[in-house]
């Protein structure tokens, strides 16, 4: 899952309406915001009853909708890929190819492919992290469909750093995966999102800011 934002945009805007919404819901902005914790009701939001835990959704939705940012998700279906190729890569790595193809692609229509760009993820452990940046570099050195360099840098950033930016990217991964996965289901939260998935330079969101694989 890719979020785009604005560097000014993300201190201006998303940092304090986050940290303000944590603020009034749990008295301090310690709290790291996991998309499971809110589900299943665990650590601080097992202490919420039901009214105070829908008005910190409700808030948090209508922040999501009101934030200038751009979505790019990657969705694997490990079944299918699984069944379909005998030795199928890291569907991690393959989610980071398809993810950085399309930053680049976003970046390009803002005329901004030549200026350094930070990709923040979040640590997994170490064995993971060193894989991932392997992965990373190796697309950023021309493994990527236009056989071109990448001005990419990226960031390994441990969750307990509370970043706001990695904690919207967890909140909305599972809604766009159900949107797939689960298309006859039910999914407000994407009903949100789907305006803000890219769309390329015609329009189209599927294979743009919403690129399923196989």
């Amino acid at each position: 899952m890719f979020l785009l934002i604005k560097k000014s945009d993300y201190a201006d805007i998303l940092v304090p309406r986050i940290k303000r919404l944590k603020f009034e819901t749990f008295g301090h902005d310690c709290v790291v915001l996991h998309e499971s914790d809110i589900r299943r009701k665990r650590g601080a939001f097992a202490r919420l009853s039901k009214e105070p835990r829908e008005t910190f959704l409700e808030r948090l939705t209508s922040i999501i909708d009101d934030l200038p940012l751009t979505v790019i998700g990657v969705v694997i279906d490990k079944r299918k890929l699984k069944d379909r190729y005998t030795n199928p890569y890291n569907p991690y790595h393959i989610g980071i190819q398809y993810g950085l193809e399309r930053v680049r692609q976003y970046l390009r229509m803002k005329t901004q492919q030549d200026s350094l760009t930070h990709i923040v993820c979040e640590a997994r452990g170490a064995k993971e992290d060193t894989d991932l940046e392997l992965a990373f570099r190796r697309v950023c050195d021309g493994a990527n469909r236009s056989c071109v360099p990448y001005m990419f840098d990226i960031v390994i950033c441990d969750k307990r750093s509370n970043s706001e930016g990695l904690q919207l990217c967890d909140l909305i991964a599972r809604p766009i995966g159900l949107s797939v996965l689960r298309p006859g289901q039910y999914n407000r939260a994407f009903e949100i999102l789907q305006k803000k998935l890219f769309s390329g330079a015609y329009g189209a969101v599927h294979g743009n800011g919403l690129k399923i694989f196989p």
